[in-house]
């Protein structure tokens, strides 16, 4: 397969950066595929068309940058962004765009997914690093965290997850988790009773449930990159709705998933520096956006990282709006 210098280039200083610190040691699996593609990327790289509605014409903006890898972004109802560094292992709260960003908690471990429950606590997924991906399916050992956004207390929600990429919430407070080299889903319900493999798809990333929780939607980041429907109710089954094998770049390493206000799926990719959208059965581009982006988000409430704005993370640590 044809390669670039560039990308070669670009691939290596990203893994670099993936490395370093004093959490070196918890490199990420996204890290590792980041690099790889990177390397072996195809020139030129095609990229998704652009959706027919498609209005913001504006370059993303920088609105906030953190000393590490960013992992995952999720937003408050008052505003307010927190992150998760998995190489420093720290929680990150971001007051609004411009503000100095804070560290919340010490190191907790390579920390991946991180969502927001109607309490305001955040859940924070664990072992997002090679060895806990690797080994999740055999050996669950992994932990989702409850951290206090304010005081960043930190305890235990549930144990004997594989090492976890991506989290999400269903609207019954049901958790849903991905653990990337282990191919599996993992599920805890209301109760806390823990599946760690409740379903299975190949290299799944980033991770959302549909608005009406019948449906669990996964990302796969390699091999035969694409989106899966779960269906809730039969798990044992799961759906490949989309492909990047027609016309996408398929060494576009799509990673984090969010859902637009109807719905639909809107999906950051590392190498093809776009934002997709996934609607009748394709992928197209509803924005581009700096490489290496590894989740969305949208802003939330009236202030700070307000409702109606998408905001871009990305393993540069920078956080962008996109427009």
């Amino acid at each position: 397969m044809a390669t670039t210098k560039a990308g070669a280039a670009r691939a290596i200083r990203a893994f670099r950066r993936a490395s370093r610190g004093p959490g070196r040691g918890a490199v990420t699996a996204a890290a590792v595929l980041a690099a790889a593609a990177g390397v072996l990327a195809p020139a030129p790289a095609r990229a998704a068309p652009v959706c027919a509605d498609r209005t913001g014409t504006g370059e993303p903006v920088l609105v906030a940058r953190i000393p590490d890898w960013v992992e995952s972004i999720a937003v408050d109802r008052r505003g307010r962004m927190f992150a998760t560094a998995p190489h420093s292992g720290r929680v990150y709260r971001i007051d609004a765009p411009g503000v100095t960003p804070v560290p919340i908690t010490g190191g907790i471990g390579a920390n991946g997914g991180i969502v927001v429950r109607e309490d305001g606590r955040l859940l924070v997924g664990t072992g997002n690093d090679i060895l806990h991906s690797l080994t999740g399916g055999v050996l669950p050992v992994s932990k989702l965290l409850l951290v206090d956004p304010d005081s960043g207390a930190v305890s235990t929600y549930a144990s004997g997850l594989g090492g976890i990429d991506g989290v999400a919430l269903a609207p019954d407070g049901t958790v849903y988790t991905t653990t990337l080299g282990a191919g599996t889903i993992g599920r805890v319900t209301p109760d806390r009773r823990v599946d760690h493999a409740w379903a299975r798809v190949a290299q799944p990333n980033g991770i959302a449930v549909s608005p009406d929780g019948t449906q669990v939607y996964v990302v796969q980041t390699t091999v035969a990159p694409g989106l899966h429907r779960i269906p809730v109710a039969d798990p044992g089954h799961p759906q490949r709705w989309i492909s990047t094998t027609e016309g996408t770049d398929a060494l576009a390493l799509p990673d984090g998933l969010t859902l637009d206000a109807r719905g639909r799926p809107l999906i950051a990719t590392h190498t093809a520096g776009q934002v997709w959208r996934a609607e009748g059965g394709t992928f197209c581009a509803v924005a581009s956006g700096p490489p290496l982006s590894t989740q969305i988000t949208y802003g939330q409430g009236d202030r700070g990282f307000s409702a109606g704005r998408l905001y871009r993370a990305g393993a540069d640590g920078g956080i962008h709006e996109i427009p």
